[in-house]
């Protein structure tokens, strides 16, 4: 990013970003489970810096070149997180070993996984659904 991040806010349907060369970013709150059925008060506690949103409470990260990129929707991965929210995309990472903003950043677009990376996401959902097909309640 070429220029500074200036400030970060929210409002009732979005979080905004504002550079020091006055351009003005959002993401909606409806893309992001979390953040969609978190408090206001939930949304409202994030730290940033020049890289990241984190709002601890939630698990949630939103990259800041993010917001400046035309959303991936070629993007499989993207795809597939947007389709089915109730994934959760920090514990598919952490079960991969995999730092949550590493996956986050194959999902925005910024990072391109490997075959073989590819191959692991996927593995780890099947298991999942392996194992939620074993469920008896």
């Amino acid at each position: 990013m070429d220029a500074t991040l200036n400030r970060v806010w929210t409002d009732d349907t979005a979080v905004y970003i504002e550079t020091s060369d006055g351009r003005v970013f959002s993401e909606k709150f409806a893309d992001y489970p979390r953040l969609r059925h978190a408090t206001p008060a939930q949304r409202a506690a994030f730290e940033y810096n020049d890289v990241f949103i984190r709002w601890e409470e939630l698990d949630e990260d939103l990259s800041i070149e993010g917001f400046m990129q035309e959303q991936p929707t070629g993007n499989a991965l993207y795809r597939l997180f947007k389709e089915h929210p109730e994934l959760n995309v920090s514990a598919i990472a952490r079960k991969l070993g995999l730092a949550q903003s590493v996956m986050a950043s194959y999902l925005c677009g910024l990072k391109k996984p490997s075959a073989k990376r590819l191959l692991e996401i996927e593995a780890a959902l099947h298991e999942m659904g392996r194992a939620l097909c074993h469920i008896r309640l």
